[in-house]
């Protein structure tokens, strides 16, 4: 908030008196507040819900005599904001609404100050009508640009990519552009390096966690994975194909001319000042290269077991099997089910300065202080199974290996949980109890696994639902499913609830004995048409106690295991998302799609 005169901000504490907004005591004691604390008054204002950020807009335009538009429920038409650029409107916080007597009509955060206005209109060079808005509806407005992905590419794209079969001199320069040593430099004078930066922006912003650019019979088309969901965000021209892959396999320091074998390569951007680590797999197909772009924002995750949805009795195993000075810690799941980020977390909970931790992974995701991370790197001889050899000689106690593959690192995990170290990894099972008997299959001795493995984890990732969400009571078909899933775990009477929920580490459950139970739903906004934002996991985990040691020396399958794991406390993922579907922090259908039935 700029700072006001004071006939200025008189005026404007007598228009929100007037609107009936605040009372004339509020403001003389904010007043006296702001004098003592040193905050802005009107940022008190804001502070203490007594305004909203369009009634204090309105009345600062009222006072400096602008007209102001109220744009929370604005929707801009695709063809009116390309009348302004989208770097120059968030540049100058300001949107376009549409044309005027051969004027540009604008809505912008800063209309009282001229000079901007002036800049704006010497920037594109065309005669303004400047209307006042509040940053939160000015900002509204430039999150549409984000739905308007294609029709800005294909205006980016303007020039053909190729003239008769030869790339031309826009695409050519792309593809001399040399890569930075660190961070690329994506934004070139070419019309396909621009591209690509829009489609990486608009991942990012979109808290995208894939980018698959897909090689089709006349065109190619672009889909983003969007909290573990693909959807198509546009189709661009077959002739865009090539330039376009060879831009990203030159950053990527991969082969241009190479189109018959896979190649795998990273780079790195930076979007919005925040460094974003991009790994590229670039496959042959039928019809050209498909190009598979997996973001790896680090900024945006946080390796806090509760933040990540661990639970009552799962977050104690955890926090009781991390406590031992030795053992294996495994955790299992389908690739992109935030194993690595669980182990992460898991490191971030015991690092300190007495103990030594060493990772061998692949790719290193996340850099941490304090922790020795190596690279793999087959190409050399760098495996999962001579870096761990290596890894033992270099005094650890704390041991992570990013998956378990083969026999050999399986071996090698096995032989270090034995001799004293505490050993992190990762399998691909499809629950937690799968883990002991694919240990077998790789030919590890039954009772080697049962006198090293001490923890086990199953996890999936659902979405979670916004803020706000609605709530409906559930169908019949909801409830009954609720109880076939929970009867054993929700209390059955009202002087149960303390123990249940101190248990399960919720604040209140519903009663087993309920009709219908209260569920949320996704709710569709403008802002966000899929009511959801964010994943969290669901999650089973079991301590490996001697009844399961018996099983696992029996080579008993692994439903037999999961039986026995319930049977001694343990919630399944299913249970874990119907709990979490009763608590409102995703829906039933999420739970089902990703966890529909137990081992």
């Amino acid at each position: 908030m700029n700072v006001l005169s004071p006939t200025t901000q008189q005026t404007v504490e007598e228009l929100l008196i007037a609107d009936g907004v605040i009372t004339a005591d509020e403001i003389a004691k904010l007043k006296k507040e702001a004098t003592t604390g040193g905050k802005p008054f009107f940022a008190l204002l804001l502070d203490a819900g007594h305004v909203t950020d369009e009634q204090l807009t309105k009345a600062l335009s009222k006072a400096n005599k602008l007209p102001y538009v109220n744009l929370s429920e604005a929707r801009i038409d695709s063809k009116i904001l390309d009348l302004l650029p989208q770097e120059v409107a968030e540049h100058y916080m300001a949107v376009p609404l549409g044309e005027m007597q051969n004027k540009l009509v604008i809505a912008m955060l800063d209309a009282g100050n001229l000079q901007a206005v002036d800049f704006l209109s010497k920037k594109i060079n065309r005669p303004l009508k400047v209307f006042a808005a509040s940053e939160s509806g000015v900002r509204r407005v430039l999150s549409q640009y984000e739905h308007n992905i294609e029709h800005g590419i294909t205006s980016i794209l303007d020039l053909p990519m190729v003239e008769n079969g030869v790339p031309n001199a826009a695409a050519a320069r792309a593809e001399k552009v040399a890569p930075a040593a660190n961070v690329q430099a994506i934004v070139e004078d070419s019309p396909v390096s621009k591209a690509l930066n829009a489609i990486l922006q608009y991942a990012v912003k979109n808290r995208a966690s894939d980018i698959h650019i897909e090689a089709l019979e006349k065109e190619i088309k672009i889909r983003v994975r969007v909290d573990g969901v693909l959807r198509e965000i546009m189709k661009l021209p077959k002739s865009v194909e090539a330039p376009l892959i060879s831009r990203i396999k030159i950053i990527s320091n991969l082969k241009i001319d190479e189109h018959r074998i896979p190649q795998d390569g990273q780079f790195s951007v930076a979007v919005d000042g925040k460094p974003v680590d991009v790994r590229v797999a670039i496959s042959p197909v039928v019809w050209g290269e498909q190009v598979v772009l997996r973001l790896l924002d680090k900024t945006g995750t946080s390796l806090m077991l509760e933040d990540m949805g661990y639970t009552g009795r799962a977050l104690r195993v955890i926090r009781e099997g991390i406590k031992r000075p030795h053992g294996m810690i495994l955790t299992s799941g389908p690739t992109g089910s935030g194993k690595s980020t669980s182990l992460y977390a898991l490191i971030q909970e015991i690092k300190n300065e007495d103990i030594n931790i060493v990772t061998l992974e692949d790719p290193v995701e996340y850099k941490m202080d304090g922790i020795n991370q190596i690279q793999v790197n087959p190409d050399v001889g760098l495996t999962f199974a001579t870096g761990l050899r290596s890894i033992l000689r270099q005094d650890p106690d704390v041991v992570m290996v990013g998956e378990i593959r083969d026999k050999e690192t399986a071996s090698l995990a096995v032989q270090a949980a034995l001799t004293g170290h505490l050993v992190f990894s990762t399998l691909h099972t499809n629950s937690a109890a799968g883990i002991l008997p694919r240990l077998l299959d790789m030919n590890i001795e039954p009772f080697l696994i049962a006198s090293t493995v001490h923890t086990v984890i199953g996890q999936r990732l659902v979405r979670r639902l916004s803020p706000g969400s609605d709530t409906y009571p559930s169908t019949k078909a909801e409830t009954q499913a609720i109880k076939d899933t929970l009867g054993e775990i929700l209390p059955k009477k009202d002087e149960d609830m303390e123990k249940v929920c101190k248990d399960l580490g919720y604040d209140r459950l519903p009663l087993a004995t309920q009709n219908a139970y209260t569920l949320a739903k996704a709710k569709e906004t403008p802002d966000n048409p899929t009511g959801f934002k964010g994943r969290m996991g669901l999650y089973e985990v079991f301590e490996v106690t001697e009844a399961i040691q018996d099983l696992i020396i029996k080579h008993s399958p692994s439903s037999v295991i999961q039986r026995e794991a319930q049977k001694q406390g343990m919630i399944s993922m299913k249970q874990d998302g119907y709990l979490k579907a009763l608590a409102g922090i995703t829906t039933l259908a999420e739970v089902n799609r990703v966890a529909a039935s137990d081992v």
